[in-house]
């Protein structure tokens, strides 16, 4: 359904929309009670409790959390469009290093927020729940329906969850905001990715006769050689730059350490841009393997895994890169609402890891642009943090989209 935002901003919206100073202190608290709450991938049960509870405290009737333990709130009506917000409980495990604070201690100074999570991506949870408390109490009539959609198990495979608040539990939005970090610019693409498992046989023997053996090994370099070469000579997309392909993780198996192994596995990380495919790079690996005659087969992987609910998920690793017109209504309503809120025009660029948009531009080919709070490249690493003043501008520029995309006329 095609539906054009009619609402034009104006200073008097812009600050009713705005958080008050004790919404900011409620919001902070709240998002250092999410860092403080460990949410690995698939433990997500106890973050999913805190965040329910506080939509409920903040005035957020209409939540449930869904067969696959993602947790679905929603506001406005549903005679008209749907907007559906999209945040991830999941964080990885702690990084390895020295850690500035403690990874769950949520230390604030200087205006700056540390710990796991502090960019992915739980500013983005605290900043979604208080952009709706701000749009409902701001009185502003919705004609259509706000939904917040913050999902499990985005870290080991990502839009699997958010496949099931579409497929499984009947929400089909028209319009998707993934809050990824992305220091407050314009994310309208991003690449795709294909995860491939390469197995290479060969021969065991004594490792006092290697001879007498083929080791899988030896032959496994040959492939990862190619590889190399390959990744300087990849499609490469105006906009979203080029492929990317590498190997990730080398395993091996043999009678012994003192024995040649007969198998040699190795994990490849393959990053499509606009214009590829799983199966045409499929092709490239093998014409690999046909160049340098090893005895070897590729398949692409299957991420599965339980729910902390229960529900348990299979899904082929396997993604479409995307991106959304320029001059699409979605992208536009985004850079008006980042424009008022910031004062100025806010970047717009493509993000450089996958997001649940590989499901829902991807896959579902629902109009789908990312935006929110924290530095893009510190996830995974020691160094997680987010400026507090960035959370909080994050939070009233959701709740200007709203309004923008959802308001009724008149």
């Amino acid at each position: 359904m095609a539906y054009f935002p009619f609402f034009s901003s104006s200073s008097f919206i812009k600050e009713s929309l705005a958080l008050t100073a004790d919404e900011r202190e409620q919001m902070l608290d709240f998002l250092r009670r999410l860092i403080q709450t460990p949410s690995h991938s698939g433990c997500e049960g106890d973050v999913a409790s805190l965040v329910v509870e506080e939509l409920h405290r903040v005035g957020i009737d209409d939540v449930r959390i869904d067969r696959a333990g993602s947790i679905i709130a929603c506001i406005g009506s549903t005679s008209g469009p749907t907007l559906l917000y999209d945040a991830h409980m999941d964080t990885v495990l702690p990084a390895s290093g020295p850690w500035p604070y403690p990874p769950y201690d949520a230390v604030v100074k200087d205006g700056i927020l540390y710990g796991l999570g502090a960019s992915d991506m739980k500013p983005s949870i605290a900043a979604m729940v208080y952009g709706a408390k701000r749009l409902v109490e701001s009185g502003i009539e919705l004609n259509g329906r706000l939904v917040l959609a913050f999902v499990v198990q985005e870290e080991p495979c990502e839009g699997a969850a958010l496949k099931v608040i579409v497929e499984e539990e009947g929400i089909r939005p028209d319009w998707v905001l993934i809050g990824e970090p992305s220091n407050l610019r314009v994310m309208r693409g991003q690449r795709g990715r294909v995860l491939f498992k390469v197995t290479i046989h060969g021969r065991s023997a004594h490792a006092s006769s290697p001879a007498l053996g083929q080791n899988a090994i030896t032959a496994a370099s040959r492939l990862i050689f190619g590889i190399e070469l390959l990744a300087s000579d990849l499609p490469s997309d105006p906009f979203l730059g080029p492929g990317d392909v590498s190997v990730t993780r080398i395993e091996s198996t043999g009678p012994s350490l003192n024995a040649i192994p007969d198998t040699c596995t190795l994990y490849v990380d393959r990053r499509l841009t606009l214009g590829e495919t799983a199966s045409r790079a499929r092709a490239e690996i093998e014409s690999i393997i046909q160049r340098e005659q090893l005895p070897a087969e590729v398949e692409i992987v299957h991420f599965t895994g339980e729910s902390y609910t229960g529900y348990r998920f299979n899904t082929r690793e396997a993604f479409r890169a995307w991106a959304l017109d320029e001059d699409h209504e979605l992208l536009r309503a985004l850079v008006s609402a980042a424009r008022e809120v910031q004062g100025h025009a806010p970047a717009i660029g493509h993000g450089k890891f996958s997001t649940d948009g590989v499901y829902s531009m991807g896959e579902a080919s629902i109009p789908t642009i990312g935006f929110g709070p924290g530095d893009p490249r510190l996830p995974h690493t020691v160094d997680e943090q987010v400026p507090v003043a960035d959370v909080v501008a994050a939070a009233h520029t959701y709740a200007m989209l709203a309004a923008t995309m959802l308001a009724r006329k008149g």
